[in-house]
């Protein structure tokens, strides 16, 4: 059985078959380009057209498969009208157009009512505050919208032609109810939005529609649902999980969310996951600092590889550490600067070089991690005993022993493919192939086996 995963994340995309046979699963990468957003006339868009043309690059290269699924990041949106056309290039979540709706929202449902509604963390530019700035400066997008698709949904309306949604990608919009599952018709009412836009909610797993002659199923189509979907937590004991890349997502998975006064005062979201499970978790500016950093750097000449980055910053002395969720390190034009201006705001030493503001970014992601376990643990009154850490960013050594000091447990790094992983999983189990989720885990674990970090003395 070939599955093919297409992957979409904020800076880049891929294309990955997965060949399912007897329980195990193999990967092949067919397809990687660049993404992100564009300028627009002073905005920040994404370009939907080119990114549906990549996907189909991807989908030519991959050869035959028996299924296709697409998950993406998540609140971003687009609006298509009554022909089925789409109206505007979407906005990405980094434009600015949304922070004036936060106030406007909060007098119409203040943020406790929200919270107790939808789970949903506070960030400017969740779905709810993106739609309500819609319906403010361009109100006649509204008027002519008979459907909004988040961007997984939007990819895969562009292919198949069926508009549809999906329940994890929804779960990050602010208008679904945690408990319920679903659309809250009460809150989009009171908001002012208009109910036609938002559809019947189908389960990670579901029929999407059809590529020609090939079936597409949704998976998790929120690529960290996909990620949780695939941590290979088998054995028992209570665990959490990370999943590490531009942003990093520290929770646990749950059966029902928790949507009490304390959950909302920390900023925990309640999210959807595989078999209408919640992804109680807490995002942090992840990579992306060291990502905005390396960009930087490579434009004043001075190029280096993620690996060399490490290991500079595994070189270095510097003890220093910043809040990596502060609103000044969301979108800065320039990330080592900001940096420095943070610490030196502080009277804290000031890094020295490349190497020393490396380590920074990474001893404070180690930081940040612990100060939200702890916070996770005293909000569900679990006590967790390792910490899978999933994704791209568990290739980065250095950050994982980090880590497993700074929790005081042991961190389980990988597999790195977890969202594709989890993509093809789900669509596997759609197919017949597995069973359960656990099983579908049990798998993941023997062909991509964890590395263990245990906590050092330093």
């Amino acid at each position: 059985m070939r599955i093919l995963a297409i992957d979409l994340g904020a800076s880049s995309g891929r294309t990955i078959v997965g060949t399912v046979e007897r329980g195990r699963i193999e990967l092949e990468e067919t397809h990687r380009f660049a993404n992100g957003p564009r300028d627009v006339n002073g905005t920040k868009r994404w370009d939907v057209p080119a990114l549906v043309e990549e996907v189909r690059r991807g989908i030519a290269a991959s050869g035959r498969v028996d299924s296709l699924g697409i998950d993406t990041w998540g609140v971003d949106y687009g609006l298509i009208d009554a022909d089925g056309d789409l109206l505007d290039l979407p906005f990405a979540y980094r434009d600015a157009r949304h922070q004036d709706a936060v106030p406007y929202v909060y007098r119409l449902v203040p943020r406790d009512r929200l919270y107790a509604i939808t789970g949903l963390q506070e960030l400017t530019f969740n779905t709810v505050f993106q739609l309500v700035a819609e319906q403010q400066k361009r109100p006649e997008m509204i008027r002519r919208a008979a459907r909004m698709l988040l961007m997984p949904e939007l990819v895969t309306y562009l292919l198949t032609g069926e508009a549809r949604a999906e329940y994890s990608i929804s779960s990050t919009t602010g208008l679904l109810n945690a408990k319920a599952r679903d659309w809250d018709a009460d809150l989009v009412r009171a908001l002012g939005l208009p109910e036609r836009l938002f559809g019947e909610i189908a389960m990670p797993g579901a029929p999407a529609g059809r590529f020609g002659g090939t079936a597409v199923h949704f998976p998790a189509t929120h690529d960290t649902a996909s990620a949780v979907a695939a941590v290979p937590a088998v054995g028992g004991g209570v665990w959490a999980y990370l999943s590490s890349g531009t942003w990093s997502l520290i929770g646990a998975e749950l059966e029902e969310p928790v949507l009490t006064p304390e959950a909302s005062a920390f900023n925990f979201t309640n999210e959807g996951g595989v078999d209408g499970t919640i992804r109680f978790l807490k995002n942090i500016n992840g990579l992306w600092l060291i990502q905005e950093c390396r960009r930087l750097w490579a434009e004043q000449g001075k190029a280096m590889t993620f690996s060399e980055i490490a290991a500079a910053a595994e070189a270095s002395d510097y003890g220093e550490t910043i809040d990596p969720n502060a609103p000044r390190f969301f979108a800065p034009r320039n990330m080592p600067e900001e940096i420095v201006q943070d610490l030196a705001s502080r009277g804290a030493p000031l890094p020295r070089n490349e190497a020393d503001i490396a380590r920074c970014c990474y001893l404070s992601l180690a930081g940040a991690y612990q100060r939200e376990l702890d916070r996770l643990q005293h909000v569900t009154g679990r006590r967790f005993e390792r910490l899978h850490i999933v994704g791209g960013g568990c290739q980065v050594r250095l950050l994982n022993q980090m880590t497993a000091d700074a929790v005081r447990i042991p961190v389980y790094a990988g597999p790195t493919e977890a969202t594709a992983l989890g993509n093809i999983a789900v669509q596997a189990r759609a197919l017949g192939h597995f069973a359960n989720l656990e099983e579908s885990r049990r798998a993941i674990a023997e062909a991509f086996p964890p590395e263990v970090y245990t906590p050092s003395d330093a």
